[in-house]
């Protein structure tokens, strides 16, 4: 329906402004972490040796696959010194940052949980930016890794 594409569009192109306002005073914090979608690992099941962590109710990748997204996006942003979390969806947000303080988040979700993130993080006066999903899904989505090299 033109209604739903409309959406989307309305989404990216607000995402893309809140960045954009947000970029200067993004790369003058120093204590960053990074938010990835748990969807987008390779392996969803036993293969994935992620170790989940039940208290902020994140994973943390165990780089089981160089062609999995999250362990290259987890490798990328490590060496850029940033903290990496792989969450199973938004409501994860507000628990790392009540125990952990950033000044600064990099999230990489389907464009309603970006837009959901960027008020809550307006609201928490942290700097953010969000990289929309180029596939969306509950499995198998995709991001863009070169839009995210250039992100961090």
């Amino acid at each position: 329906e033109i209604g739903d594409a409309l959406k989307v569009i309305e989404d990216l192109v607000d995402i893309y402004v809140r960045n954009l306002s947000q970029r200067n005073r993004f790369t003058m914090t120093t204590k960053r972490a990074v938010i990835l979608p748990h969807c987008s690992r390779k392996n969803m099941d036993n293969r994935c040796l992620a170790r989940f962590d039940p208290e902020i109710s994140s994973y943390s990748c165990g780089r089981c696959s160089s062609d999995c997204l999250v362990a290259q996006a987890t490798e990328l942003a490590k060496a850029k010194g940033y903290d990496v979390y792989v969450v199973p969806g938004g409501s994860g947000i507000h628990k790392i940052v009540e125990k952990h303080h950033y000044d600064a988040i990099l999230g990489v979700a389907c464009s309603e949980e970006l837009i959901l993130a960027a008020n809550y993080l307006k609201m928490a006066r942290i700097a953010g930016q969000g990289l929309p999903l180029t596939k969306n899904g509950c499995a198998n989505t995709r991001f863009n890794v070169e839009s995210y090299r250039n992100m961090l």
